[in-house]
Formats: structure tokens, C-alpha cells, sequence
């Protein structure tokens, strides 16, 4: 099984856990810290991640850790768990994967929007608010400044793109002109 797929059926896992209990956003916000930490520090990282070292000395590591961390008991027990599968290596597929989970139940997007020049406050917001009537969710931009576009914008939301590009336009043009019409 692909470590994706194992990524996923251990974030639905959880997500599962933080549903019945309620805490869905706690588990997630948690997860988040861990992985930031891990990130972090790299010292660490190797040191729960790396198979060269005993699974005794990675869980005393790991547990010194969570001893000093405000992690609930559920979190703390699921890390424990990734350590004893040899899954801590997942841990970034495992919390992108939660939180997609916990914005699909939000009702919440994440839209890429990518522009010849930055926007105004009040352009954006009107942006937001067209996609948001478009999509039936809140969107949560990122947006990237090309130049090369010329004008205009490109947004992508999962699957859907939409590019009113200047240079998209220019070039349906060119390509209408190529085939006589």
C-alpha cells in the first residue's frame, strides 16, 4: 500500500476519534504543532524518525517530548502509535490529510489565486466574495503575483480552474487567427 493511502487511513483514523469526541479542531491544531516542532527541529526528527536507532530509545525521545507538551491523551497516543507502526516518516501526508478532512466538514476552500499585480484590499475581498457565491464555501486565498500575465486572474480551487488571464485570452486569439476564423 502506498504511503498516501496508509497517510490517509491513519488521518481518518483520527479525524474519526476527534469527530466522536468533539475535538476535531484540537486533534488537528495538535498534529500541526507536532509537525511544526518536527520540522523544527531536525535533531528530533531523526531521532523518532530514523529507523537506524533502537524503537526503545525513539520511544523514550518521543515521550520525553510529549511529557512536556499540553497534547491531549488521544494525540499523545496516536503519535506513540505512528512510532510503534514506523509511520513517523507519514506525519506531514498524515496532518495535510486531516486537515483536509476538517475543512471539507468547515465547508471551507482553499483557493489559489494568481494575478499580474498585487490586488487592493476591496478587489480581493470582492474576489473572495464571488467565489465564495460560487462555490458555497469560505475560501481561504493564497495569493501569487506573476507578471508574466499581463492582467487578469487565474484561480484554481481543487479541480476547478478559471483563468481570465490577459495572456489566456491573447492566446485563444492567436490561436483562432491560426485556424482562419
Amino acid at each position: 500500500m502506498s504511503n498516501w493511502r496508509l497517510s490517509k487511513r491513519y488521518a481518518r483514523a483520527l479525524f474519526t476519534l476527534g469527530n466522536e469526541e468533539d475535538s476535531i479542531q484540537e486533534y488537528g491544531t495538535e498534529l500541526e504543532e507536532f509537525t511544526r516542532y518536527c520540522r523544527e527541529n531536525p535533531e528530533f526528527w531523526q531521532a523518532v524518525s530514523n529507523p537506524i536507532f533502537a524503537v526503545e530509545d525513539r520511544k523514550k525521545v518521543l515521550q520525553f517530548v510529549l511529557d512536556r507538551s499540553d497534547f491531549s491523551l488521544v494525540v499523545k497516543s496516536f503519535l506513540k502509535l505512528l512510532l510503534d507502526k514506523d509511520r513517523m516518516g507519514n506525519i506531514e501526508e498524515i496532518t495535510l490529510y486531516y486537515n483536509r478532512l476538517t475543512d471539507e466538514v468547515s465547508n471551507i476552500a482553499h483557493a489559489e489565486i494568481i494575478t499580474a499585480r498585487p490586488f487592493k484590499k476591496k478587489t480581493l475581498e470582492n474576489v473572495l466574495k464571488t467565489l465564495e457565491d460560487l462555490t458555497s464555501r469560505k475560501i481561504i486565498p493564497d495569493v501569487k503575483i506573476f507578471p508574466e500575465l499581463i492582467g487578469g486572474i487565474i484561480v484554481k480551487i481543487g479541480d476547478l480552474v478559471l483563468d481570465g488571464s490577459v495572456k489566456a485570452q491573447l492566446e485563444g486569439l492567436k490561436e483562432s487567427f491560426k485556424r482562419g476564423e
